[in-house]
């Protein structure tokens, strides 16, 4: 393997771990807005409050996730 593979096989492995951080994101924030916002069975639709609230977590979540990431650097 040459230098130009190595540094290909070391961007596509820095992409893998993006995707897995991102993947692991998603998941955490779905699982902690569900169980703030959706209190009962859900239907097929999001009722507007739910909606709302997912939304708002989210936001604050991903705020947080900022605000900690800007503070450890």
């Amino acid at each position: 393997m040459d230098s130009r593979d190595s540094q290909e096989l070391q961007r596509i492995l820095e992409e893998e771990v993006q995707r897995a951080k991102l993947t692991e994101v998603a998941a955490k924030i779905t699982s902690v807005c569900w169980d703030k916002c959706i209190t009962g069975t859900p239907g097929s639709k999001f009722s507007s409050s739910e909606s709302t609230c997912i939304s708002n977590c989210a936001q604050r979540y991903l705020d947080m996730s900022m605000l900690i990431v800007q503070k450890t650097r």
